[in-house]
């Protein structure tokens, strides 16, 4: 029986194979696979992939790495559906170079060898164009040369022009193929994005938004998120910090969308008209940045549906529509839509389908989805193929702060991005650990994070009353770790009162009333956040999701990571304090082949917050970390 190849464990791929993997335009990503075969012979393979309906096939040469896994690099450059497989098979004329080259060291007799390689070359070439296939039989001719020994016949099948045709036109005859492989390329905002999110109401509206604007570009943003803008119900309307009683000049909570006046295709009209808006999303264009929406699929008790398709909610057995809860949080001026009604589904889903449609076609393109977790992935899973079919340049980011295993699944079944633990993530192992899982690991083929300090729900961990220094250093770490990360305004002021001890939300929630800040203060932290996403900006090495690799340092209060591009045309090595109110010390020991850089070779870091070069001559050099600079981000420079 002749031997038979397996090709097995094939990336990116995603869990149950349904739905397609995910990459970027532009985004460096490798094609791999374990590829093995029992006997001696010696194989080859390559990934053929194309757009969806296309009928050429671009080859990506796969290379052996260890233990039988193959892998090959490439880049695509058109939005939306592709597809690719593996061809892998013996390689007959490696297989051949191989054995003849082994006998020569040996000193062996090769006449055999060498006629089954002339006859190899005479099959092969009646396959090639007629330029190639006079080399092939040239080089046949010379390894059937009587007057020359077997060695210097052998020379003519050895050569390497010889060996590069059968590169590009491998000798397979008994090659395996392997399934279809689905892809989805995004644009390069889906990959690389840096969010700030903002409440209109509290900049007096989309007149006040629009003049925020220049500040917030200045500050390097490339998306502004808007949480809901639609008229906001006045039945159980929350008063300030989720008090079940609100005053009369209590704006209550975005998220209870609807009134008498419109749902979720009208706009608040203490905010602005329909134009208004259009205007604050040409102003975000012209500055380099999108306006982002939030799409919540709930609705207050006076919303239009309410009355228009009572069945699309959730009844108790008295009649009464269930209001939303998460145990011990009560939503009670939000209904739950139900996605299964006995009656007029499909009227339902392609109403909150209908719902992205109108936004779209207000100039919006990305859309922070809130609670998709709550809602079916029969309908995520249809409405984002909907959508994307006709707009496949559409972003939807998963606010999914639940189990692990449902967070994957919503990015599997076509979210863009997803918020992350990241918020929670605070000492070095858990940092460390997680990082791995969601840039280095089956996840990163689908999933992709976007790392968030602070959200209106959410201020946790050490941001808890926690000094300015922990807030650089939150920023520094969410913006380095993840090609994509996010800030709620605010940040940049350091505010920090939570609620209560226990409560992760803030004192006086900007969720349930409008908020003024300062935006000159002196001490604010928008220079350093400008700075900062300059560098992400600056170094293509941030903008990539799955190139971390982390490095040893004997403090448990420094932890120390690198980024590179495949070519490692540009490296940077990240050094942050764990605890940055105090001085940090530490010994490093770096993974130098990571960086690209030669065992016993002096290099060059130079420290892009600081403006300070260091010359390291080993993989071990000493660092110190002061209270007001919590890190270093060292570009690689050159190495002597």
């Amino acid at each position: 029986m002749e031997p038979t190849v397996e090709i097995e464990q094939v990336r990116p791929s995603t869990p149950s194979g349904v739905w397609p993997a995910k990459a970027a335009v532009g985004e460096p990503f490798a094609i791999s696979a374990d590829i093995f075969s029992h006997g001696h012979e010696v194989l080859s393979a390559e990934a053929l992939i194309r757009p969806q309906g296309s009928s050429r096939w671009r080859k990506v040469r796969l290379a052996a790495l260890v233990n039988d896994r193959w892998e090959g690099w490439t880049s695509l450059d058109e939005v939306g559906p592709h597809e690719f497989m593996i061809q892998a098979g013996i390689d007959t004329y490696l297989t051949w170079s191989k054995f003849i080259s082994a006998k020569i060291d040996g000193e062996a007799e090769i006449g055999v060898e060498l006629e089954e390689g002339a006859r190899l070359f005479e099959s092969h070439a009646e396959k090639l164009p007629s330029a190639i296939r006079s080399k092939l039989l040239d080089a046949a001719t010379s390894m059937r040369d009587p007057s020359e020994e077997g060695p210097e016949r052998a020379k003519a099948g050895l050569d390497p022009k010889i060996a590069a045709i059968f590169e590009k036109h491998p000798h397979r005859p008994d090659g395996t193929s392997s399934k279809l492989y689905h892809l989805w390329v995004d644009r390069e905002r889906a990959l690389t994005s840096a969010w700030y999110e903002m409440f209109p109401r509290s900049e007096g509206g989309f007149e006040g938004a629009a003049k925020r604007l220049r500040a917030i570009a200045d500050m390097g943003f490339d998306v502004v998120y808007f949480p809901p803008i639609h008229p906001i119900g006045s039945t159980h309307r929350k008063g300030r910090n989720n008090s079940l009683k609100s005053a009369k000049d209590d704006p209550g909570s975005p998220w209870a969308i609807g009134s008498a006046l419109g749902g979720h295709t009208a706009i608040h009209p203490e905010l602005g008209s329909l134009d208004d808006f259009k205007k604050v999303v040409e102003e975000a264009k012209s500055l380099g940045m999108e306006i982002a929406l939030d799409y919540a699929l709930q609705c207050s008790p006076d919303h239009p549906w309410v009355k228009e398709h009572p069945e699309w909610f959730h009844h108790r057995p008295d009649g009464s529509i269930k209001y939303a809860e998460n145990p011990p949080k009560k939503y009670e001026d939000i209904y739950p839509i139900n996605f299964w009604p006995e009656s007029g589904q499909q009227e339902l889903w392609e109403a909150c389908r209908d719902i992205l449609d109108h936004w779209i076609g207000a100039g919006v393109k990305i859309f922070r989805v809130d609670n998709p977790h709550t809602k079916p992935f029969a309908f995520w899973a249809w409405v984002i193929a909907d959508v994307q079919s006709r707009s496949p340049d559409v972003v939807f980011l998963a606010e999914a702060f639940t189990e692990p295993k449902v967070m994957a699944k919503l990015a599997e079944i076509g979210f863009t991005q997803s918020y992350t633990y990241f918020t929670w993530r605070n000492a070095k192992w858990e940092l460390t650990e997680y990082l791995q899982e969601v840039c280095l690991g089956p996840k990163s083929d689908f999933m992709r994070p976007n790392f968030w300090p602070n959200t209106p729900d959410i201020l946790s961990g050490s941001l808890r009353d926690g000094s300015p220094e922990v807030f650089r250093q939150r920023l520094v770490l969410a913006a380095t770790m993840s090609p994509s990360y996010g800030i709620y305004s605010g940040y940049e002021l350091f505010e920090n009162q939570p609620a209560s001890q226990t409560n992760e939300e803030y004192l006086n929630s900007e969720k349930y009333q409008i908020t003024k800040r300062d935006w000159s203060a002196p001490d604010s932290l928008a220079p350093f956040i400008a700075k900062l996403n300059g560098l992400r900006r600056k170094h293509r090495s941030l903008q990539l999701l799955r190139n971390i690799s982390f490095h040893w340092a004997d403090s448990d209060q420094v932890i120390v990571y690198s980024k590179a591009t495949v070519d490692l045309s540009d490296v940077t090595l990240m050094v942050v304090s764990l605890a940055p109110d105090t001085v940090q010390e530490a010994m490093l020991w770096l993974d130098l082949a990571s960086l690209g850089i030669t065992d016993g070779t002096s290099f060059e870091m130079h420290d892009e917050l600081s403006g300070q070069s260091f010359m390291w001559t080993s993989a071990a050099p000493y660092v110190r970390l002061e209270p007001g600079s919590p890190a270093h981000i060292l570009h690689l420079g050159s190495a002597k």
